[in-house]
């Protein structure tokens, strides 16, 4: 059986973003760390769904049948105020709220507040939504927030905010290694030349643009390695505000970020170059092989010998 197995439930015109955002980071995940992540996809009505630009999903599994999971993905439509909640998904989501984490996105809080799970709870869901969600239902402690945690139901409305959420879910769950892997695959343009000399690194256009410049600097010094300050004072920012914005937008400390982008370099070396571990190592601002075997190790509980092996 699968580590980790997740659960997608889909209701009528869902969206494509939505699902990539939740889905592909734990993909990356999967296929960065070697986590035995399973997911199948079940529908409300056991039927074919259509997602909001017309692309048509089936089910892999009855819903009746869908059994445990660790994860759910309750991804819901333009068609969430169309009727009452089915019975096999109340039935369903009634036997996972003991035991697993529900992330409802777009409209999927109205269908857990349909059923009454969000009774009591703080909630979100698109922001479009938000003033008739409240009046609709009373008991919900609704939020403007990107997303809300309240014990097992995770709530968020737009795609953006689903990949902040399940990048913060990640770090959780298969630590922040893994969460620094999957959000380079989405907020990074990062060119895996087996040549390049530099990272290649830029943040997607939609981050603010003191946090480009202290990535970009960060990039561009892996090889002979800068302290905080002297980030700090090439981006003309004091320590302090670089360590709250990189921590706001980024989930951990800059002095950590700074260390993955080195060991993620590392590791594209290792898998695309012939360069020795000592040459890959200085490249990527460690004394030696052995310091960076270590630290790799320390960080990514992974031999990095092991991936030139695998290669």
């Amino acid at each position: 059986m699968p580590d980790f197995n997740v659960t997608i439930l889909l209701s009528g015109s869902f969206s494509n973003m939505v699902l990539a955002c939740l889905l592909e980071p734990l993909r990356v995940v999967r296929d960065c760390t070697g986590a035995e992540i399973c997911w199948k996809i079940a529908t409300e009505a056991d039927t074919e769904v259509s997602s909001s630009s017309g692309i048509k999903v089936s089910p892999d599994i009855r819903l009746a049948d869908a059994g445990p999971a660790d994860l759910v993905f309750l991804i819901s439509g333009d068609e969430f105020r169309e009727g009452d909640a089915s019975t096999a998904l109340r039935r369903y989501l009634s036997s996972l709220t003991r035991d697993c984490t529900i992330i409802a996105a777009d409209t999927g809080a109205w269908k857990l507040a349909m059923l009454g799970h969000l009774d009591g709870r703080s909630a979100t869901l698109h922001w479009q939504l938000l003033d008739e969600f409240a009046e609709t239902f009373p008991k919900v402690r609704v939020l403007s927030d990107r997303f809300v945690k309240d014990g097992r139901f995770w709530t968020c409305g737009s795609a953006s905010a689903a990949l902040d959420l399940i990048l913060n879910y990640i770090g959780d769950r298969f630590g922040q290694a893994a969460a620094f892997d999957a959000g380079a695959m989405f907020l990074h343009d990062n060119a895996r030349r087996s040549c390049a000399s530099g990272f290649d690194l830029t943040l997607a256009s939609s981050a603010p643009h003191q946090l480009k410049r202290i990535i970009r600097v960060m990039s561009e010094a892996l090889e002979q390695t800068m302290t905080i300050a002297d980030i700090a004072r090439a981006v003309n920012m004091s320590e302090r505000s670089l360590h709250r914005l990189v921590v706001e937008k980024l989930q951990m400390p800059p002095g950590k970020y700074y260390l993955l982008m080195r060991l993620d370099r590392a590791r594209q070396l290792v898998l695309f170059s012939d360069l020795s571990l000592n040459d890959i190592a200085l490249r990527c601002g460690f004394a030696g092989a052995s310091t960076l075997i270590r630290s790799f190790k320390a960080h990514r509980g992974v031999d990095l010998r092991s991936l030139r092996n695998r290669g």
